[in-house]
């Protein structure tokens, strides 16, 4: 099937500052993907490129099968989006809010009580957005995105801000949506819940695509043994070293790391019981995506 997001060494320079560079990056329809990376790693200018809000310097970005700079009504007509904090008049009722947008737009009206719906917010639908939480106005905003009734939606940080009981909120929301068949493009910090969603994910650091692929395979890559030894843990470094199925060696908060398959751990404790290594802790270790993420990025 045809890719909903296509970017082909999509670049760009802020004078001699390049905040995205050479960015080939493709995202199926129906995934909820997954867009990470630092503070000033080029994700919101990314994604202004995908919207036409930024002409790249160089490069291409190619959404629903548009040429995004070409083609712009095209491209966007079937796309929702949510950028930074909303905003919307804090006297008008939720109701009316969208009802601006509707109307600029040339949207059926119809699309209101639709969007209002999908987020839960029907019964809040004519309070005034001044006395909606921060949650609240979140979902609105995102209710604002679905006004198109987008194939593709793009969310940049959607619980930036939020309690926990908001978070909540917002990740069923990505979930139903998603569930609806509607593509998802996902910018965030909050690393739990990137894991929790997406399918696959791209991490970018100073402008640069530096991993990218399913959240499965990034988290199997961390996989290993823990070792924590009693005493002195040269003998076991050299014990370990020795196993021709053991890859790096890494200390590591007082313990050691092994890179090698958990289904050995077993294996591991008789060799290092067998030669008077006294093992304190041993067990299989994971890691999380935001250890993926810390590791890479930092490397």
């Amino acid at each position: 099937m045809e890719a909903v997001i296509h970017t082909e060494e999509l670049t760009k320079q802020f004078g001699r500052h390049i905040a995205v560079d050479r960015l080939t990056l493709t995202v199926g329809p129906g995934e909820v993907f997954g867009f990470l990376g630092p503070n000033g790693a080029g994700k919101t200018t990314t994604i202004a490129m995908l919207l036409g809000l930024i002409r790249p310097t160089s490069g291409r970005a190619v959404v629903l099968g548009h040429d995004v700079q070409r083609e712009p009504q095209a491209a966007l007509a079937r796309v929702g989006a949510m950028i930074e904090a909303p905003a919307f008049y804090p006297y008008l009722s939720a109701y009316d809010n969208l009802l601006v947008l509707v109307r600029m737009g040339g949207l059926p009206v119809a699309r209101i009580d639709q969007a209002l719906a999908a987020v839960e917010l029907t019964s809040r639908g004519r309070d005034q957005f001044r006395t909606f939480s921060q949650g609240m106005r979140q979902r609105l905003a995102i209710a604002a995105a679905l006004l198109a009734d987008p194939q593709l939606i793009l969310l940049d940080e959607p619980t930036n801000g939020l309690d926990p009981a908001g978070q909540h909120e917002i990740r069923e929301l990505i979930r139903n949506l998603a569930a609806a068949g509607r593509t998802i493009f996902l910018s965030g910090h909050q690393l739990h819940e990137i894991e929790q969603l997406c399918g696959r994910v791209a991490i970018l650091k100073q402008g640069r695509l530096i991993a990218e692929g399913p959240v499965a395979d990034l988290l199997h890559q961390g996989r290993g043994v823990l070792v924590r030894i009693q005493g002195e843990v040269a003998q076991a470094l050299e014990i370990l070293r020795g196993l021709p199925w053991v890859g790096a060696l890494e200390q590591r908060d007082g313990a050691i790391l092994i890179d090698a398959p958990p289904e050995r751990t077993p294996e591991i404790t008789a060799i290092l019981a067998g030669a008077g290594v006294a093992i304190q802790e041993i067990r299989a270790h994971s890691e999380t995506l935001e250890d993926v993420f810390l590791r890479i990025t930092s490397e």
